[in-house]
């Protein structure tokens, strides 16, 4: 069981192992809103580059135990501010994803702040609930991952 869980401003050192967490076939399929093509590994280096120098995003890596086993960020779309995180399949149910939102929420005090997961992804939307999260609606959009559309749903944490 995983003891100990922090977070670090994400290093282009970094890139490797997020990409391999990021194209992963089976949390691909969980996540569904994910990139166009996960094993482009152009696109990943550039889209990652952008957000970590965009001042309205913070983009942190997830260690833990000493080891970086994923990513979480907040970052501003359409003028809300959204967390979004991904987390190594090796430590899902070990309570990683809900201890680094928890330190990212203590870091990015803005509420409301926003959640989204793709409606079927209940271990993700336990996560949002958890930390406080209240679920507000619903939205349906295409899901590359799935290569179809799927409803998302949306949560608030006020």
């Amino acid at each position: 069981m995983i003891s100990d869980v922090t977070l670090r401003p994400v290093e282009e050192a970094d890139f490797d192992v997020l990409f391999e967490f990021m194209r992963d076939p089976e949390s691909v399929a969980m996540a569904a809103f994910t990139a166009k093509d996960p094993d482009d590994r152009e696109a990943f280096d550039s889209h990652t580059r952008r957000n970590i120098a965009n001042p309205e995003t913070t983009n942190r890596v997830i260690v833990a135990d000493g080891r970086v086993v994923g990513s979480i960020a907040a970052f501003v779309m359409e003028g809300d501010t959204e967390v979004t995180y991904w987390v190594d399949r090796s430590v899902w149910g070990q309570g990683v994803a809900g201890r680094a939102l928890t330190l990212l929420l203590q870091e990015v005090t803005v509420r409301p702040i926003f959640g989204r997961c793709a409606s079927d992804n209940e271990a993700s939307k336990r996560v949002l609930l958890k930390a406080g999260f209240e679920v507000v609606g619903s939205d349906t959009g295409f899901a590359n991952a799935r290569q179809g559309e799927v409803e998302e749903t949306i949560l608030r944490l006020s």
